[in-house]
């Protein structure tokens, strides 16, 4: 009988593994010391917290006896995302054209060469501190919602209803794709101010655009525009009949952040730092 043993790993692998492993240490160290971060996860959490309770306690209890079996209530709960969306989108952004801007990039290209294994190992480091908080900021404003509600006001606001914990959970993944979409953007623009206004305008401008074209064409178009097709992942009940289903939005919405990061990645290698 022949048997088969695991070759032990070659100790260049070893030594790459543990090159990239101090390297996501030293992009955490960079995220962490950043006062920004801090400001624009402390304006993400006020806002996404703070309108939730001002939904619940001023916009709920007004609303119709018509319009109560039929509004979404994660939707009211995730009032503050329209505003904390705009945050992570701009430190995603930050996180690279800050670096460019102050020419600290040209040291850690100079330290690791590799310039598309920096950049991997900031976008996992902004993807997972991203993913962490803003997942923690989506269930505390549906938890602050829940205990600003009036008494009888809403139905189906536990978690275990249909929909609930995917929406809320999924205003997280939105979050965080979409920082994710602002740093692919910063990698290929590298100007803040440039990266800030392509960033709003993805979000902005194709609705407006969109009122410009004909009626067949919304409904055609519509669903695959940035916004909509992203924001379908945090709607626990469906209204518009021409809309893609959570998943399927979120799947093009992810495709717009791929594009970005794909970009970002390809230029990284032919400019000058």
């Amino acid at each position: 009988m022949t048997t088969y043993t695991e070759a032990p790993a070659s100790p260049a692998t070893g030594r790459r593994a543990g090159d990239f492993t101090n390297l996501l240490r030293a992009e955490l160290a960079k995220l962490m010391t950043v006062r920004s971060t801090y400001w624009t996860l402390l304006v993400a959490f006020a806002a996404n917290i703070g309108f939730a309770v001002l939904a619940a306690a001023l916009l709920a209890p007004r609303l119709k006896p018509s319009d109560l079996a039929h509004v979404d209530v994660v939707q009211l709960a995730m009032a503050g995302l329209h505003l904390s969306q705009v945050a992570f989108g701009v430190l995603g952004a930050m996180i690279i054209t800050g670096e460019y801007g102050t020419g600290m990039v040209r040291t850690t290209f100079a330290a690791v060469p590799r310039r598309r294994t920096v950049l991997a190992a900031k976008g996992l480091v902004f993807a997972g501190t991203t993913l962490v908080t803003a997942t923690v900021s989506t269930l505390a404003a549906y938890l602050a919602f829940l205990a600003a509600l009036p008494a009888h006001t809403l139905t189906g606001t536990a978690l275990t209803d249909p929909g609930v914990a995917r929406a809320v959970f999924g205003g997280g993944l939105y979050l965080t794709v979409y920082g994710l979409l602002g740093f692919g953007l910063g990698a290929l623009l590298r100007s803040s101010a440039a990266v800030i206004a392509t960033v709003l305008g993805v979000l902005f401008v194709p609705p407006l655009l969109l009122e410009l074209l004909p009626g067949s064409w919304k409904t055609t178009v519509g669903p695959y525009i940035p916004m909509q097709s992203g924001s379908q992942i945090f709607v626990a009940v469906r209204h518009e009949a021409a809309s893609l289903a959570p998943w399927t939005g979120f799947g093009v919405f992810c495709l717009y952040a791929a594009a970005a990061l794909l970009a970002g990645f390809v230029v990284v290698n032919r400019r000058d730092a």
